[in-house]
């Protein structure tokens, strides 16, 4: 099991900021290769990826499901459940795969059409899902070994397949869009063959490495490979909660965005720019993340319930320290992190001013999280559910209210940040002090 020394929390922790970095990166890479192709094409992209990663996170959170409870059985020795689990987990996301590759494919390029004012930046984002569609499938087995390996803490591997990922998109991304390399020009249908290219591969090195690893033999995941009935209900039990919230938290950043489409598109450019950047202050938020839920998961499982304030404490204190270190440009020089996405001076100056505005709420998302996550690696993905769709709806309120009722500019717009960061806080705390949630049997 692992100790709660600062060295070990951040040895988790690391290789899955390091993962979340590059992966951030590639993102900005994305956006500045395709910004400087067209801006429609930035735009459609933008609008577009929120779509492919709305039903990757979904995945993601069926997942975070077999994580929390792979990571139990390990703090409860019961070795001989993880390769049955491993195999539901599988088989599972690839029911769910099929079923998102099916909207995402064949129903949201209509649906786009029919609620977007710009008709171009629609088709274009209608093309580009459909391509990206087809990496969901390299997604349900990525996810289901990441969930093994983290479990378990071995998250240099995670890092490992991020790094391939990453290097093979940016480089096939700067073919394909641009037709270098041997490549023919294919804008913004070359940005998504190469990352959904990329996703293959980072999903073979895994496949690889797991063929050859030791957890392979000591768990002996293919002599207990199956499907099993019980275990399926296990994950759902856990994962579906996990898998709504994903959904909700990423469907409603994707209304936001469209209802943005439709108040204009300089204040969709603007907040795309914002976007695009925004994934990087997220690094350190997404790897304690997972580290608490490994964490709490493995001590809940050992009855160690006293240690488990440590843990927040720690893991709160690293967050807001990486925090600073890796998005103070937000504060100090915005115009700078911008023009690195979009150099179209137009739009910089707004840009920068809604980033400097942001920041704060970073900070306090990163707080927050670490109490939100104790939920998750307890168990409790129900209620964890009820806290975020909670927060989802008053979100989606307000920013209608922002953008649909008021009108209000794009840099106040911005402000609804902060509604849905405190609350999810709030509402996280309350409970954890409530409520006697150390007893869920998972």
């Amino acid at each position: 099991m692992l100790d709660l020394r600062y060295k070990t929390i951040l040895a988790v922790a690391l290789p899955m900021m390091v993962s979340g970095f590059i992966q951030s990166i590639v993102l900005l890479t994305d956006a500045s290769f395709i910004a400087r192709y067209s801006t429609e094409a930035f735009d459609a992209v933008g609008n577009g990826g929120l779509l492919y990663v709305t039903m990757y996170m979904t995945l993601l959170g069926m997942g975070d499901g077999a994580q929390i409870i792979i990571a139990r059985r390990i703090g409860e020795e019961r070795s001989d459940a993880i390769g049955r689990i491993f195999g539901t987990s599988l088989l599972t996301h690839f029911l769910l795969a099929i079923i998102l590759f099916a909207v995402l494919y064949w129903i949201m390029p209509g649906a786009v059409l029919g609620y977007s004012k710009n008709q171009e930046i629609a088709g274009l984002q209608g093309e580009y899902v459909q391509i990206r569609s087809f990496a969901l499938f390299f997604a349900m087995i990525t996810i289901s070994i990441q969930a093994l390996f983290l479990a378990k803490g071995k998250t240099w591997v995670v890092l490992m397949a991020s790094i391939i990922t990453a290097l093979s998109n940016v480089v096939l991304d700067y073919g394909m869009i641009f037709g270098e390399l041997g490549f023919p020009e294919m804008g913004l249908k070359g940005a998504a063959w190469a990352s959904t290219i990329a996703d293959g591969m980072g999903m073979l090195f895994l496949v690889i490495y797991l063929i050859f690893s030791e957890e392979r033999r000591i768990y002996k995941l293919f002599e207990y490979f199956s499907f099993n009935f019980k275990s399926m209900i296990e994950l759902l039990k856990v994962g579906s909660p996990l898998m709504l919230q994903g959904f909700s938290a990423l469907a409603t950043w994707t209304l936001f965005f469209t209802w943005l489409e439709q108040k204009g598109q300089f204040d969709l450019t603007v907040s795309q720019n914002i976007r695009s950047i925004y994934f990087l202050a997220f690094v350190p938020i997404w790897g304690f993340a997972g580290t608490t839920k490994t964490y709490i998961s493995q001590y809940i499982g050992a009855k160690e319930f006293d240690k488990i304030p440590i843990i927040q404490r720690k893991i709160q204190i690293m967050t807001v320290i990486v925090l600073l270190v890796t998005f103070h440009g937000a504060l100090f020089y915005p115009e700078a992190m911008i023009r690195m996405i979009n150099p179209e001076e137009i739009y910089v100056q707004k840009s920068a001013e809604i980033l400097r505005l942001i920041t704060l709420s970073i900070l306090v998302f990163g707080f927050s999280s670490v109490y939100f996550q104790t939920i998750h690696g307890s168990g409790n993905t129900l209620h964890s559910m009820t806290i975020e769709f909670t927060c989802v709806f008053i979100y989606s309120c307000s920013s209608y209210l922002f953008i649909k009722i008021w009108n209000l500019d794009v840099f106040w717009i911005w402000t609804v940040e902060y509604i849905y960061f405190t609350l999810l806080g709030v509402f996280s705390l309350l409970y954890l002090h409530f409520y006697n949630w150390k007893k869920k049997i998972v």
